[in-house]
């Protein structure tokens, strides 16, 4: 019996290790649930936070038109959009846009914004060297504010892109709030911030 005993407490013993193992597994894995989230809204592209040195190579033979879009989602009282529509940039250019937020809210609101590129295959070659989603914003009510986002386009981006589309979606950081306004705050939002620690300053 005691033989029994043994072997049935080491197969216990196994499955709890695995058990824990997947747990580890899975804890990681909940990290690309921000492509989930970009899949559902229908975000095109994560875009990356320049590196700490911008080569200083511009291709002055060839413009890009880079169109600026930007929404509050549902739960967050916002009026948020770009001030301008469209710049064109030649690759390697350090360019400098504004986007504008005010809060129709009675009470503080924190926002976090989620940005994405069009088309996908751009994303990669888009890169933000200060932005406003780095960081969360908050605005007292009725508060309005002007927000930096300086980028480059790299010099790589295939020959045949002429537009990219710079987009933001703008989610209240708060679920309780996200609610009281109708709408959620999804975990996953606050993902690009944090992984972008290590890289270039900005914002």
């Amino acid at each position: 019996m005691s033989r029994r005993t043994e072997q049935s407490n080491r197969r216990t013993g196994l499955k709890l290790m695995a058990v824990a193992a997947g747990m580890f597994v899975f804890g990681y894995a909940l990290v690309p649930l921000y492509d989930v989230l970009c899949e559902a809204t229908g975000l095109n592209g994560k875009t990356g936070r320049a590196e700490a040195v911008v080569s200083g190579k511009v291709d002055e033979s060839r413009w890009v038109t880079v169109e600026f879009t930007g929404n509050s989602m549902g739960g967050l009282p916002w009026e948020f959009g770009p001030q301008q529509k469209t710049l064109r940039v030649h690759p390697g250019e350090v360019a400098e846009i504004y986007y504008q937020a005010r809060n129709t809210a009675a009470e503080t609101i924190t926002g976090q914004a989620v940005p994405s590129v069009a088309p996908g295959n751009a994303a990669a070659y888009f890169k933000k060297i200060e932005c406003f989603c780095f960081s969360q914003q908050q605005l007292k009510a009725g508060e309005q504010k002007k927000m930096t986002v300086r980028f480059v386009v790299s010099t790589d981006l295939p020959k045949e892109v002429g537009t990219v589309t710079l987009s933001y979606a703008f989610f209240n950081a708060d679920q309780a709030s996200a609610k009281k306004y109708g709408g959620n705050a999804p975990e996953v939002a606050s993902h690009e911030h944090h992984s972008d620690h290590g890289h270039a300053a900005g914002g």
